[in-house]
């Protein structure tokens, strides 16, 4: 199961992933409203601006500081960690002497 990492130490399970919308539009607003309503709302902005909007196949709705953009090439493999990998010329851990 890999996990879409949506900001604050927050995750979703990629395959449980509808959409990712922006929360700009109108229909998004109520669906924000009707997720509240039934208790189905997650809200992991952490009191920053809101951003994106992740639903899921469950009816739960993730509210994320994390632009729709971002989120998906995240979620599509192309997020490279800026931790840059060892290559043969350069081992990853000293030698042990």
């Amino acid at each position: 199961m890999k996990l879409l990492h949506i900001g604050f130490s927050n995750a979703v399970s990629i395959d449980k992933i509808v959409s990712i919308i922006t929360p700009d539009t109108a229909i998004a607003k109520r669906i924000r409203d009707k997720a509240k309503e039934e208790n189905t709302l997650v809200d992991c902005t952490m009191g920053r601006k809101l951003r994106s909007m992740i639903l899921t196949e469950s009816s739960y709705t993730f509210l994320s500081a994390i632009r729709p953009e971002a989120l998906m090439s995240r979620a599509e493999g192309k997020y490279e960690e800026k931790i840059p990998a060892a290559t043969e010329d350069e081992p990853s851990l000293p030698p042990d002497e």
